[in-house]
């Protein structure tokens, strides 16, 4: 069953096909579309509309993609955000995560698997990853995890958390100190039959996360790099 919003999922692209394509298979799958040509009218839409979601191509005129993204996560959105461009190789993936983006999808790409990604965000955008009996809130010395608000503060400090990094944080807290390694950490957010995620993916995660958090990779107070293994948690009170 295919999660869907009353607001609508904006698609930015210059390339009339490509919208056509992208907008016939999500309307199939129950969603209403709004287009933007441009990064200038994405940003006017983003604002006025307040998309459930946004598929953001980055070699868009007057504005590039990547300025949509990083201008609309300073302004503090967490609007789910799919990359879908042409500038497939790692380390621009890894850009695109690193300024914002949930997800990010090469062109040429699936119909099928990108209406699939897009009920993900979806799904995430409304589901703090809370199961029955769990903890409302997770605490890490000054770092406080509400999910039943999906606030997250630190040092007293409040931090807009997309819904991919709120997910991501949860998922260590939740762990107590253990040891999550990457394969771990994609099936949390993403789910392991995502062949072309990439390992580094969570990389991209785990950096943004600690920026937004004030957190130091190599001095961290809330999340340490265990070599080789993966990620975890630090269950002593920050200094």
């Amino acid at each position: 069953m295919s999660a869907t919003s009353a607001r609508p999922i904006l698609v930015v692209d210059d390339d009339p096909k490509i919208v056509r394509l992208v907008r016939t298979y999500l309307e199939r799958d129950g969603h209403r579309v709004t287009e933007a040509a441009d990064g200038r009218a994405a940003l006017d839409s983003i604002a006025a509309e307040l998309p459930a979601l946004v598929v953001l191509d980055l070699m868009i005129p007057e504005v590039a993609g990547l300025e949509v993204l990083t201008r609309t996560r300073e302004g503090g959105s967490r609007i789910p955000i799919l990359v879908l461009s042409a500038r497939g190789l790692t380390s621009d993936r890894i850009a695109g995560l690193e300024a914002g983006a949930d997800d990010y999808l090469p062109k040429p790409f699936s119909p099928a698997e990108l209406v699939l990604r897009v009920r993900r965000l979806l799904e995430r955008s409304g589901d703090t990853n809370a199961t029955p009996g769990a903890r409302p809130v997770l605490t890490l010395g000054d770092l406080v995890v509400d999910r039943d608000r999906y606030e997250v503060r630190a040092a007293d400090r409040l931090v807009v958390l997309t819904p991919t990094s709120f997910r991501l944080l949860v998922t260590l807290l939740e762990a107590d100190g253990r040891v999550i390694s990457r394969d771990g950490l994609l099936d949390a957010i993403y789910g392991r039959d995502d062949e072309i995620v990439l390992d580094r993916t969570i990389d991209a995660h785990i950096k943004r996360l600690r920026t937004q958090l004030g957190d130091d990779a190599e001095q961290p107070r809330y999340i340490a790099t265990v070599r080789g293994a993966g990620y975890r948690a630090l269950t002593g009170s920050p200094s």
